[in-house]
């Protein structure tokens, strides 16, 4: 479920490292052994004069010059490297690094690109670069340590709050447990805590001129309650710890990335109107409070995220745009909107120089992504990450296909073709839906769908209503109604799939993660079209996780309590209908999931074979909603891929 919480089959890895295995002579399809092959590139960093682009791939930081080269590593194997920073001054490269057994800052002088220094030692190491605008301190933020008692044994928990679970480590939180802000001191050695208390602050970042760091945090009575939080100045001087911070906002907005302008005059942040539904905008409040005005509201797309010009006269940003992710600028004395970057592809990040210069991880089209340069008059490709990838496999052709369902409203979905792909047969297909339910697929190399494409099935991911991408309406559009207002959606997909002649309307296969599990459940409750189904972690009775995971605000927010609101939480279960089911259906999903618990696969899994249905259950141990051991990643889609063999394909082919 969750927005930032996507379908395990829809967010694998997209860019390969540069160095791979000696390539076939004759390209190959897919197997479930290149899972890994493809790495993620990401960080992209221009350095101050825009001449060198730096950039992280699989633990390692590599270095290119902007105007096209070759591509060298600056850190060597054998551990983790991210986040490069280049100084100000233009004389060295920061970055972390995990060497010395935690996340430690370390500084590579640029003259020779020789031997890093390590320049932090903290015990709680460092996660994340915040360094103040003289590069003289970080800002770091830190939670508060479990306790133990004398023999090292965890103290039980003892919970007095409403949220009280996250789907991580033991899923069960101390009471109030707070991530509070620091200021460290490089020279000095020095760490000062600015921020205390029973809150969490987040997103913290540096004013213009390094006095005061601007974060998020929710100080209501009682911040379980609702999504709403606020934007706060505290102090970032070594004696600040008497200072209490300054509220710069009161409204009941959510909010989050703060960052102040160059000028020190404005704060812009990301905001939206709602927790779940609400589409991310952009805004600006003057750094010394007061009102807040929101930024290209005719643009009406999900921003996500953004940077400010050298300058301060434009906010560069990434919105989410039919099913790719493109880059404009926004100028703030007028409010005119330039696009940069569009067309078929999805920007993932981002970075600009004094000269308007851009660095951008990108996939394109159905390729994997790369790092590009973007120098206001075309856009070059610095990075070739995955060429041997490619030349040594059959890759499934991917197409974006429209249709309109019964209510007027027009859809979108992608098409994966298999890689020997024949027109006028018609192939056994899977309905693929993605997770969130607020995201989308987009364009670029997708490993699963191709994995699933090179076993012989057309692959068919919607984006429907609930998607981003479409704006506030469409995204709105599920509320109250999740699996009614967008299942003519994911069905139109295949519909449209069978009447362009590469579908058998025979063979039909559906799967999904996450909320795409949920929809997936939904499906198989509606319709007996489908020959076989794969629910990777789909909610299937909702009352039954009230209090149990870790949507409490969410069932409150839309659905109500569920003792005097129990039609809605009936409406929108699957499992209340589990007796129309009819589908072959395997569920899986992680033993230690706290975001979507095991205990709903369990429930429809038993449902079925009591009447039963074919199905089985498959448990991964000490996993959680995503980040998977590799292993079990690879075994989750080598079963999927069994499952609909068995019930889906039958050797026949069907002519248009």
């Amino acid at each position: 479920m969750q927005k930032q919480l996507l379908s395990i089959l829809a967010i694998l890895p997209v860019t390969v490292a540069p160095v791979l295995a000696e390539i076939p002579t004759v390209p190959r399809a897919v197997v479930v052994d290149d899972f890994g092959a493809l790495k993620a590139a990401g960080d992209p960093r221009l350095s101050m004069d825009g001449r060198h682009v730096a950039y992280a791939v699989e633990g390692r930081i590599y270095v290119v010059p902007s105007s096209g080269g070759e591509s060298r590593p600056v850190t060597t194997g054998g551990s983790s490297a991210s986040g490069p920073h280049w100084s100000r001054d233009g004389s060295a490269l920061y970055f972390l690094s995990d060497r010395t057994g935690t996340s430690q800052l370390w500084k590579l002088p640029l003259d020779s690109f020789g031997e890093a220094v390590q320049v932090t030692h903290l015990e709680r190491g460092v996660d994340s670069l915040q360094f103040s605008p003289d590069e003289s301190r970080l800002l770091l933020s830190f939670d508060d340590e479990e306790e133990e008692d004398s023999e090292g044994v965890k103290k039980p928990w003892v919970i007095s709050r409403l949220h009280f679970k996250e789907d991580r480590g033991d899923g069960y939180l101390t009471d109030w447990p707070s991530d509070h802000l620091y200021v460290y001191d490089i020279a000095a050695k020095e760490l000062t805590q600015i921020t205390s208390g029973r809150y969490t602050e987040s997103d913290a970042a540096w004013s213009a001129d390094g006095s005061h760091a601007v974060f998020v945090s929710n100080r209501e009575e009682d911040p379980d309650v609702g999504y709403k939080n606020d934007l706060w100045t505290v102090s970032a001087r070594a004696d600040s710890d008497s200072q209490s911070p300054t509220r710069l906002t009161a409204d009941d907005r959510v909010k989050s990335s703060p960052k102040w302008s160059p000028d020190g005059k404005l704060i812009a942040f990301l905001t939206a109107e709602d927790g779940v539904y609400g589409i991310q905008q952009l805004a600006v409040v003057p750094a010394e409070g007061g009102d807040t005005t929101i930024l290209a509201l005719d643009l009406d797309r999900w921003v996500a995220s953004f940077e400010f010009s050298e300058d301060g006269r434009w906010i560069y940003f990434l919105f989410d745009n039919h099913g790719g992710r493109h880059l404009a600028r926004i100028r703030l004395r007028d409010g005119a909107i330039e696009r940069l970057i569009e067309g078929d592809r999805h920007v993932s990040a981002f970075d600009i120089d004094n000269s308007g210069n851009v660095v951008a991880g990108i996939r394109d089209m159905n390729d994997a992504g790369d790092i590009y340069f973007w120098n206001r008059r075309r856009l070059d490709r610095l990075s070739r990450l995955h060429e041997e990838y490619f030349a040594a496999r059959k890759t499934g052709s991917k197409e974006k296909v429209t249709y309109t369902v019964p209510d007027g409203t027009f859809v979108e979905a992608f098409v994966t073709k298999p890689p020997d792909f024949e027109p006028g047969r018609r192939y056994p297909a899977i309905l693929k839906i993605h997770g969130g339910p607020v995201g989308q697929f987009t364009w670029g190399y997708d490993f699963a769908s191709q994995f699933l494409a090179a076993n012989g099935y057309v692959v068919v991911e919607p984006n429907p209503r609930g998607s981003t991408g479409r704006g506030q309406e469409f995204v709105r559009a599920i509320y109250k109604t999740w699996g009614i207002t967008d299942y003519p959606d994911v069905i139109g997909a295949i519909d449209r799939a069978i009447e362009l002649g590469y579908a058998d309307p025979e063979r039909l296969a559906v799967t999904g993660y996450s909320y795409g599990g949920y929809m997936t459940n939904v499906v198989i409750t509606e319709t007996d079209r489908f020959k076989a189904a794969a629910s990777g972690a789909g909610h299937s009775l909702i009352a039954a996780n009230y209090g149990h995971d870790i949507y409490q605000k969410w069932y409150n927010w839309e659905l109500g309590l569920p003792w005097d609101n129990q039609e809605n939480y009936d409406r929108l279960s699957p499992l209340i209908r589990a007796g129309r089911v009819v589908t072959p259906t395997i569920f899986l999903g992680g033993r230690e999931d706290w975001n979507v618990p095991i205990l709903n696969a369990e429930m429809f899994y038993q449902t079925l074979r009591q009447r039963g249905i074919d199905s089985q259950l498959v448990v991964y141990p000490d996993s959680h909603h995503g980040d998977w051991d590799q292993s079990y990643s690879k075994d989750y889609l080598e079963r999927v891929v069994a499952w609909f063999d068995r019930y889906v394909k039958d050797g026949r082919s069907l002519s248009p």
